[in-house]
């Protein structure tokens, strides 16, 4: 009896660890086949996780980097596997179907499903609301082009191309196919009339430009013009590309080679659609929640007044983003005077949750 107690001592917590830890191949296997997976542009699942990825902030400003290498970012490789979980409704049996359907080896289907679902099961609720609330708002459309299925391979068992064959008819009975195939990390939109919103709005696209020929090829010449650029504390930074200049949907963009390339906002209701899905005139509210956490900011009427201090470890740390906030309740002068003058504020300060204190201005630079 003993020597069975000892036994299930030594072999129950490898099973736990099991369920808690990827080995390094069947991450690899997930990585690569979702990879091949992100070629494929009109499919929703792809459609569904990219969106979530950059919602989150889990793909940084180059989703098409991240999302063909999550091997080498593991906090993007379980938020990847996150958002399928979420795309299959939390639903365990859905999750793996969804799984075998990109082709993953036979061995690795069981390993993911258990690790992910042990991992984010006490989510559940909250990512089901999260999904509804996405689709009626329209954060997401409601109809996605259909999931499309790739040819088993050779190691996937009989069951897996059964299971294949049923969910691609599963997902053919509630969607659509599109007019026009989503690019990643983008979603679909019904064509409108006025030639300006054939341009492809999405921001991401810009990171990967390295010339202002490539910026003209996008927008037209006519749509950018050159200028001198300040940075958010007015100070010159050389010339910057203005894409639809003194408009709503102004955007300047900076070239530094290879060293990446800067994007600005600085107006409210633009069509941009920005990593992080973060804009100005957006609520301090909305970016602490995609931040992941309260953080702090340099006191406003000082220098880099408004902008971000420190993320905090949160979900903007290290991604290349600097957002500056104003306080549009500025009127109550001992209110103000607390987060004024040469010191840092956390966002979870009173005084910041009274003063309606919304982003001012959005820098992203690739790295």
């Amino acid at each position: 009896m003993k020597r069975i107690i000892a036994i299930l001592a030594f072999i129950l917590p490898l099973a736990v660890h099991a369920q808690t830890k990827l080995e390094d191949k069947i991450a690899e296997d997930f990585s690569d086949k979702l990879a091949k997976r992100y070629e494929v542009r009109n499919d929703s699942l792809i459609v569904f996780v990219t969106e979530q990825m950059s919602r989150s902030g889990a793909a940084g400003l180059d989703i098409d980097k991240t999302m063909t290498e999550l091997k080498k970012d593991p906090a993007a490789l379980d938020a990847a596997l996150k958002f399928i979980y979420q795309f299959a409704n939390g639903n365990r049996q859905q999750f793996i179907a969804h799984l075998r359907a990109i082709n993953l080896q036979s061995n690795s289907v069981f390993p993911l499903a258990t690790y992910t679902v042990n991992k984010y099961k006490g989510e559940t609720k909250e990512l089901l609301e999260e999904k509804s609330t996405l689709y009626t708002t329209g954060a997401i459309p409601a109809t996605l082009p259909p999931l499309q299925i790739a040819p088993a391979v050779a190691q996937n068992d009989a069951s897996a191309e059964t299971t294949n064959t049923t969910e691609s008819n599963s997902s053919n009975t509630v969607t659509t196919t599109a007019d026009v195939p989503a690019e990643p990390g983008t979603t679909p939109a019904a064509p409108a009339s006025p030639a300006a919103d054939n341009f492809n709005w999405d921001v991401r696209q810009i990171f990967k430009l390295r010339q202002p020929d490539q910026l003209y090829a996008l927008y037209g010449k006519e749509h950018v013009v050159a200028r001198q650029a300040q940075d958010f504390q007015g100070n010159d930074i050389g010339t910057a590309y203005y894409v639809f200049p003194d408009t709503d949907n102004e955007m300047i963009v900076q070239f530094d080679g290879e060293k990446g390339t800067s994007v600005f906002f600085t107006k409210e209701n633009s069509k941009w659609k920005p990593p992080f899905g973060i804009k100005v005139g957006d609520p301090l509210d909305k970016v602490v929640k995609v931040n992941g956490r309260d953080f702090r900011i340099h006191g406003f009427e000082w220098d880099m007044g408004g902008e971000v201090a420190d993320w905090e470890g949160g979900a903007f740390a290290g991604k290349g983003v600097n957002i500056a906030f104003k306080a549009n309740n500025s009127s109550d002068p001992k209110l103000y005077d607390q987060v004024t003058g040469d010191k840092k504020v956390k966002t979870d300060a009173s005084a910041m949750k009274k003063l309606g204190v919304v982003v001012d201005k959005i820098a992203f630079k690739s790295n």
